[in-house]
């Protein structure tokens, strides 16, 4: 999901006014370019047969797309908005009322199509959300691999003078606001 990332957060390619960030409005930049580059590389010839066992009729291939989007979109923690839209697909996908939650009865009514899929395209996108960010939970030796790739990427930002704060300056702070 990370696909030809640029190294620095969304609200930096923001502030820069880069070519990525007016591309897809100030919104979800990294992430939305990493599902243009992904969805190209599977688009080409290269990729064909892969494509088309995945997705062997253009409604497969659509909704594959959108489950694309969707759970590479869920990467992007720090938007609010988004955050908000995720909550509210789960909620509409597994609040009381919803036909495919028990009845008074204690059954269980079938599920649609419609509702199978937000299930489990909601599902996926917390999954993916949880697994972006699951280094934090693994042994410490995973964990600090990927934090010091992180620093150092900051770090290297920051010397570019594209990040404000040197990283050494906070990263204990903020590896604890992160938990």
């Amino acid at each position: 999901h990370d696909s030809d990332h640029p190294g620095v957060s969304n609200a930096q390619l923001v502030r820069e006014k880069t070519e990525l960030a007016t591309q897809y409005s100030n919104r979800s930049i990294a992430e939305q370019h990493s599902v243009d580059v992904a969805w190209s590389l599977l688009m080409s010839k290269d990729f064909r047969n892969l494509r088309e066992t995945i997705c062997p009729t253009t409604k497969d291939l659509k909704r594959f797309r959108q489950l694309v989007v969707n759970v590479t979109l869920a990467t992007d923690i720090m938007d609010p908005h988004l955050k908000g839209l995720r909550n509210g697909r789960w909620k509409q996908a597994f609040s009381k009322g919803n036909s495919s939650t028990a009845d008074p009865k204690h059954e269980f009514s079938p599920l649609t199509s419609k509702e199978m899929n937000r299930k489990a395209t909601i599902v996926m996108e917390h999954l993916i959300q949880a697994s972006d960010v699951a280094h934090t939970m693994q042994h410490w030796h995973i964990y600090r691999k990927w934090n010091e790739r992180l620093f150092e990427e900051l770090t290297k930002a920051h010397m570019k003078g594209r990040l404000e704060s040197d990283p050494s300056t906070f990263w204990y702070e903020a590896e604890l606001g992160f938990f």
